[in-house]
């Protein structure tokens, strides 16, 4: 009989229904059968607009230092993160994209029960540029104010992205071969881009991306490309056409919160944010302080997300 293997797990339920979807999640690894030899140690730690209230920030160098030098893998519950500007504070979960290198947010969106227009997309999304780097500034003119805002996007990133979209388009046609159900039969990668006005930014990624998914291993793949509004109609109108679609970070975050209104809700969609040998995975929705402490959130999207943390640390569930 093999050795069980034990993956170390933080767990940081944030704010709001985080700290019900998350013990939720908890109590379902726990539960996997004895025959998948699989064993969890779990590290509670905090984050959050919560914890930037009662600390002053929202993200202590704790939580950092532990998932990076003592854990396999993560559990992001939610954030409140506020509309309007407060002094020193900053997402959360942006910052741990950036600091653990968390360069892909991958979002499977799939319909359970099959439907007029069945879906099974999964929408990845490049993590740690574009104008996420949060540098703006704003300053007066003669106008008024003008607030500014810096794009970046690298060859490196836009390449590794898009090889994390043909490595995942590879595996869903594996499944699909050893009876996985799935409404596709051939890998498609949908490079979704504005780069015909955004000719240098959105140029590297478009670029970047269609040479990665050139290299030979990708031969079976299937890949074309959208202009991202084209994208968006397309989407709505015909998302059953679609298997990976990969994108930078500001058009993914748009496509896959749209997407997930096609299956349902962003309540039952999950997430994981993937780097080179290290998961989080984080449920789509918001904290939903309306509904918190009723006992009525639904836990799915985290119980989901737990589930694409293991298959992205090799371990199915």
């Amino acid at each position: 009989m093999s050795v069980a293997r034990t993956l170390r797990i933080g767990l940081i339920a944030g704010d709001g229904i985080g700290k019900e979807v998350i013990p939720a999640s908890r109590q379902v690894l726990e539960a996997l059968p004895a025959s998948l030899n699989l064993k969890f140690d779990f590290v509670t730690l905090q984050a959050g607009f919560e914890c930037f209230k009662q600390t002053g920030t929202s993200l202590p160098n704790k939580t950092v230092e532990v998932l990076r030098n003592e854990c396999d893998g993560a559990l992001f519950g939610a954030v409140s993160s506020p509309t309007h500007a407060i002094k020193g504070y900053s997402s959360p979960i942006v910052a741990l994209r950036k600091y653990l290198d968390l360069y892909a947010n991958v979002r499977p969106v799939k319909t359970v029960h099959k439907t007029a227009k069945s879906i099974d997309m999964v929408i990845v999304r490049e993590n740690t540029e574009d104008l996420y780097i949060k540098q703006e500034k704003t300053y007066d003119s003669p106008d008024g104010k003008i607030a500014e805002a810096i794009k970046r996007i690298s060859e490196k990133a836009s390449f590794r992205i898009a090889a994390m979209a043909g490595d995942i388009a590879i595996r869903r046609q594996e499944s699909r071969l050893t009876g996985a159900q799935s409404i596709h039969t051939s890998p498609l990668v949908t490079i979704t881009h504005k780069s015909n006005v955004l000719s240098q930014t959105d140029g590297i990624f478009r670029e970047a991306a269609k040479r990665a998914l050139v290299e030979l291993r990708y031969a079976s793949v299937k890949v074309e490309e959208q202009i991202v509004d084209s994208m968006v109609y397309k989407l709505f109108r015909q998302p059953q056409e679609y298997d990976v679609i990969v994108a930078p970070n500001l058009y993914g975050d748009i496509l896959s919160d749209g997407a997930a209104a096609l299956v349902g809700s962003l309540g039952l969609v999950p997430s994981a944010n993937v780097g080179e040998g290290f998961v989080m995975g984080e449920p789509c929705h918001g904290s939903a302080p309306d509904i918190m402490g009723k006992g009525i959130a639904n836990p799915i999207a985290a119980i989901r997300s737990a589930a694409l943390m293991l298959e992205f640390l090799s371990e199915h569930a």
